[in-house]
């Protein structure tokens, strides 16, 4: 695998594959890798020829208020973990190579509808940010493929949206979230934990698993649902911040004839934010 620091030799790499007529997948992280990415890049190394894999910790998407400096740096143990998987290439550019001038100067893409809500409104400027790296990344690595875990939901269908409307010839896969055997969704956050927080971090994902439940027996007064399912994640020690019955692609609050269902939660537990969603088909 070779590692890459600046974009105009990632360009060049990339180039002569792509001249050599080979398809190319991408899988843009933020590093601090666990086995969701590593599944992501043996699912990109199924559908292509190469995979490139980025590592940028984008200060464009944190608040100010957010964990940015914090977030966690294991460049070398990620690198040893891609090469296991046989990933191609990792990009893994400094912030200046990213933002020459500045982040808070730079061109800024803004996905409308989609980024709004959920944890856009907890996190304004969030969905920015990742949509602006994500264009970036991929006008540099120009891929045929991306692949994007479905535990961040609202993400996938921001970069959805934002391939369609800005016409990247880029098809996005989405793919399963991978999950602890107790049912916990894999994310970085989850080592922020404590071992108390830990235990009880699962009930998010038995949560989901109940509302959806209560759906498919026929209930259909989604927002007591809601409000149901926020009252026992408080009483189990979270601080729900939301718990959202959506249309699967607008996210907008689900409706009675809505049939493509997202179940979607965000919850704090102790100073850690944690998030999950579960999808739900209502199709006869």
């Amino acid at each position: 695998m070779r590692t890459l620091n600046t974009i105009a030799a990632t360009r060049q790499q990339v180039a002569a594959w792509r001249h050599a007529g080979e398809r190319i997948a991408f899988v843009p992280t933020m590093g601090n890798l666990h086995e969701g990415h590593i599944h992501l890049v043996t699912e990109a190394k199924r559908v292509a020829d190469r995979v490139v894999c980025s590592i940028f910790v984008n200060p464009m998407q944190f608040g100010p208020n957010e964990d940015f400096e914090r977030y966690p740096r294991t460049l070398a143990d990620d690198s040893t973990k891609l090469e296991q998987v046989n990933s191609d290439l990792l990009f893994a550019p400094p912030v200046e190579e990213i933002y020459p001038s500045g982040y808070k100067v730079a061109t800024q893409v803004v996905v409308p509808g989609v980024s709004e809500g959920l944890c856009g409104s907890s996190r304004p400027g969030h969905f920015t940010g990742v949509a602006t790296v994500v264009a970036k990344l991929f006008n540099i690595v120009q891929p045929d493929i991306a692949l994007f875990g479905e535990k961040d939901y609202q993400q996938l269908q921001v970069i959805h949206h934002m391939v369609a409307d800005l016409s990247f010839p880029i098809e996005i896969i989405g793919v399963s979230t991978v999950r602890e055997a107790d049912g916990l969704a894999m994310s970085s956050r989850n080592g922020y934990l404590s071992v108390a927080e830990r235990s009880t971090a699962p009930a998010i994902y038995r949560e989901l698993q109940k509302v959806a439940g209560r759906i498919q027996s026929g209930a259909r007064d989604f927002r007591a649902i809601e409000n149901d399912a926020a009252a026992e994640l408080a009483r189990q020690g979270f601080d729900p911040e939301y718990v959202t019955i959506a249309h699967a692609d607008t996210l907008k609050p689900a409706g009675i004839g809505d049939k493509a269902l997202r179940i979607l939660v965000a919850a704090r537990l102790g100073k850690t934010r944690l998030i999950d969603n579960l999808a739900l088909s209502l199709l006869e």
